[in-house]
């Protein structure tokens, strides 16, 4: 058996991937595959209405709220959500924590018009702190709570004055957020929630008004009005999504799968700690449950661990082609097992390189 821990698309819950092969086809006896319904039938309006419904019961989502589920990943959401948020100070802050939040700047920063702040961690190798900036008013400050390449997660969100904007993309529903400090949270979907494709957004009403400048797809407060169906929507992206709900609603939930993916970073964590050829530099109060990162300290070697390691099934774990080394990304979808094999894989390849003495 093979385990995947690609940073994304990630491993998927093995019951939700069985279901959608029953389902592949004829969706609920309908004729059609689910690749083939409606966006326009009921069947498309049951199941997009249940998948929303247990989405807002798994983060404790309010009224206040709209859920979005919207084409195009999360990347795409790194233009949206100053175009649709940044329009009463036209100013903005990013922390600058890591490749995909510059990322997000650098989108923000090619906006005219658009002042946006660059804050900078104040400790080489920390991530900067989340507080009120001294610069102001805002429309938002950015957070970007895990880095996937870096292998460091804001695990606590303090309370600030300021309106907060995340991306969760790689820790959404992988451990408790408050989504009530949040103006706007979203997440591409490939890494706890379905197939590559679809970004979720789930933003307060009343920052939503209609952006007559922009692509009618890209106005939240329009897709907002037609329920996320403004056009075709990512149909089968929304229906995996759906499953994998169902799924972790049945796992026990967020506090549930959180406790879980605790259990396995610390195990994991552990045996990296007191290994004599691995290593990892992030602070211990930073580092990720969902992207761990490891190294050997000679590239050599670390190619080889992954080479031997995809020849036993373990895969993907290549590092980010910037830090290279190894990254072990344990989405919710990881057993036990996987966690557990990776391990003893480790222990003997490091007694097959002198590791261990």
């Amino acid at each position: 058996m093979g385990y995947n821990f690609s940073a994304g698309p990630g491993i998927m819950p093995a019951a939700v991937v069985e279901q959608i092969k029953r389902d592949m086809p004829s969706y609920k006896d309908s004729g059609m595959s689910i690749m083939e319904i409606s966006h326009r039938s009921a069947l498309y309006d049951e199941m997009a209405q249940q998948a929303e419904t247990d989405l807002r019961d798994l983060m404790q989502i309010s009224d206040d709220y709209e859920v979005l589920f919207l084409h195009g990943g999360g990347t795409l959401q790194f233009t949206n959500v100053p175009l649709n948020l940044a329009t009463k100070n036209h100013h903005v802050a990013y922390l600058n924590s890591g490749h995909w939040a510059k990322k997000a700047l650098d989108a923000a920063n090619r906006i005219d018009g658009l002042t946006v702040e660059d804050i900078q961690p104040e400790k080489t190798g920390y991530l900067p702190s989340i507080k009120n900036p001294s610069v102001g008013p805002l429309d938002y400050l950015y957070v970007t709570t895990n880095n996937t390449i870096e292998g460091t997660t804001y695990h606590q969100i303090p309370k600030i004055n300021t309106p907060l904007v995340a991306d969760m993309s790689s820790n959404i529903l992988a451990e408790p957020y408050d989504v009530n400090q949040f103006d706007l949270i979203f997440a591409g979907a490939q890494k706890n929630i379905g197939p590559a494709g679809m970004a979720i957004v789930i933003v307060k009403k009343n920052r939503l008004h209609e952006q007559p400048i922009l692509s009618e797809i890209m106005d939240y407060h329009l897709e907002a009005k037609k329920h996320s169906a403004l056009n075709t929507p990512p149909v089968f992206c929304i229906y995996a999504a759906g499953l994998t709900f169902k799924w972790l609603k049945q796992f026990g939930g967020v506090d549930r799968i959180y406790e879980q993916n605790q259990e396995q970073a610390r195990t994991l964590y552990d045996s990296i700690d007191n290994s004599k050829l691995f290593k990892n530099d992030v602070p211990t109060r930073e580092r990720s449950l969902t992207n761990i990162v490891f190294k050997t300290g000679d590239d050599n070697l670390d190619q080889q661990f992954v080479t031997q390691a995809n020849r036993q099934g373990l895969i993907s774990l290549g590092g980010h082609r910037l830090v290279g080394g190894m990254r072990a990304s344990l989405y919710n979808a990881m057993p036990n097992e996987g966690v557990d094999a990776l391990i003893d894989f480790m222990k003997r390849f490091e007694i097959d390189n002198g590791g261990l003495h």
